[in-house]
């Protein structure tokens, strides 16, 4: 009776830090949405006063210097940060980005947060209805869109992508993964458009009929550069270097797995073997047994896999959890093998590579289409 009662006791506990948590959410929410309106309207004025060429770029000096001089407590506004924001507003208030957010998403994203400045309790009225005016007539409404991520990322996606598609996937994906600037600054660099959005010809049947948003879940190539390792090296040497860097190993797979042991025991009649990583999916409530090779692909590799997810599921799995899901982790893989490999497994399989791989760019709007529909039917 006792135990009942300091059970029932914890889940109100847990009810309350629940309700604390959903409230910083939301204020931390509340302050992003703030200060990307604030970028965007202080974009919106400068871009307004260059392009009318009232102002140069050293008033922009200028501007920065007032700032820092007369409000010292007001931070984050150099000439850098300045110009940022002024791209901010251009680039994201062109009709070429509106117009792929209207492709691809629906009415939803496209809608714009209020423009109106308030500045009477700044400046004298007659002054302040001046500025309010022309700023009204000139800056454009901010697109909904933009509050899925912190300004830092927008400046990061705004630097490093060039197309509006690239953009417009590395937004959603900071928000469905909640990137830090840091882990956005990796995503880029790793190429996670092209390696979330290329073909899926790597996952078998079984995978994409158990887990339909795995192609927007699992990437097909991972960035292994920070193990620094040699051109020639064993598996072990991969499986321990992966074991020293899990966390940032974790960020290539996915912000989602857990990782759980390595050389996972699995007995079978009278027999012990080895998975190599074993991860648990927290999105998708499944485990993840991850194979790693130091050689091309071979079919055989994925016979063995499907063997490991077997005594998963059979010795492992637990009744609320769903099927087991198996990585090929390989340097190299050929595409047909892979595609003749996968085309008969009913298994959750798929095949990974951890080399850099490019696909034709006139794939990418079909792929980031696809993409989008994913995002939105998950909401």
């Amino acid at each position: 009776m006792e135990n009942n009662k300091v059970i029932s006791m914890e889940q109100q506990f847990g009810e309350v830090v629940n309700i604390i948590l959903q409230h910083k959410s939301r204020a931390t929410k509340a302050v992003n949405e703030e200060l990307l309106l604030t970028a965007w309207h202080v974009g919106g004025y400068v871009s307004a006063k260059l392009k009318s060429e009232e102002w140069g770029s050293k008033v922009v000096t200028q501007l920065s210097e007032y700032i820092r001089s007369r409000r010292p407590d007001i931070k984050g506004y150099s000439r850098r940060s300045i110009y940022n924001m002024v791209m901010f507003y251009e680039e994201y208030s062109s009709a070429t980005f509106i117009s792929a957010v209207e492709k691809y998403l629906n009415s939803e994203f496209v809608q714009t947060m209020p423009a109106q400045i308030e500045m009477q309790s700044i400046l004298p009225s007659t002054e302040a209805n001046v500025i309010v005016q022309t700023a009204s007539a000139q800056i454009v409404q901010m697109p909904k869109i933009l509050e899925m991520t912190s300004l830092s990322n927008h400046i990061e996606i705004l630097c490093r992508c060039k197309s509006e598609e690239e953009r417009l996937f590395y937004i959603l994906y900071a928000n469905k993964e909640h990137l830090t600037y840091k882990e956005m600054q990796r995503c880029i660099s790793n190429q996670t458009y092209t390696a979330l959005l290329s073909s899926k010809d790597n996952m078998s049947k079984g995978m994409l009929e158990a887990y339909p948003h795995a192609p927007v879940m699992f990437k097909d190539t991972l960035f292994v550069d920070f193990l620094n390792l040699p051109k020639k090296h064993s598996e072990s040497k991969l499986k321990n270097s992966l074991i020293e860097n899990m966390k940032q190993f974790i960020l290539e797979l996915g912000k989602d797995f857990i990782f759980m042991d390595q050389e996972y025991k699995l007995n079978v009649g009278a027999s012990t073997y080895k998975a190599d990583l074993l991860f648990y999916h927290r999105g998708l409530q499944a485990l993840v047994a991850v194979e790693l090779k130091k050689t091309k692909f071979h079919p055989r590799d994925l016979g063995q896999l499907e063997f490991y997810l077997e005594a998963l599921d059979r010795d492992v799995k637990r009744s609320n959890e769903n099927p087991s899901i198996g990585i090929v982790l390989c340097p190299e893989a050929d595409r047909v093998v892979v595609e003749y490999a996968m085309s008969r497994s009913m298994s959750p399989t798929m095949i990974a590579e951890y080399k850099r791989i490019l696909i034709p760019q006139e794939r990418m709007q079909q792929q980031l289409n696809e993409f989008c529909n994913l995002f939105l039917s998950k909401k």
